[in-house]
């Protein structure tokens, strides 16, 4: 399942949501303000900036939102079935 790190009123990231929805990509969204563990596991990772979207401790694209609506909906579809 995909996880996206989001924080309220972040335009990219409901621009995120809303691309996973349309292509019908399940996720779990974690708000990093409300989850102190999550703030630390994407910093520990060098983000600085939400979205970040992860499959299981790696990430499903690098670049966020940016790097979400470039990429292959397919593509993704296919790394989440494997």
């Amino acid at each position: 399942m995909i996880t996206l790190y989001s924080k309220p009123a972040c335009p990219y990231c409901d621009r995120a949501k809303i691309w996973l929805e349309n292509n019908n990509i399940a996720y779990v969204v974690v708000n990093v303000m409300e989850d102190i563990r999550a703030l630390e596991f994407i910093k520990s990772k060098g983000h600085k900036t939400v979205p970040q979207i992860y499959l299981g401790d790696s990430v499903l694209v690098e670049g966020g939102y940016d790097g979400l609506k470039k990429s292959d909906p397919n593509e993704i579809k296919e790394r989440l079935a494997a």
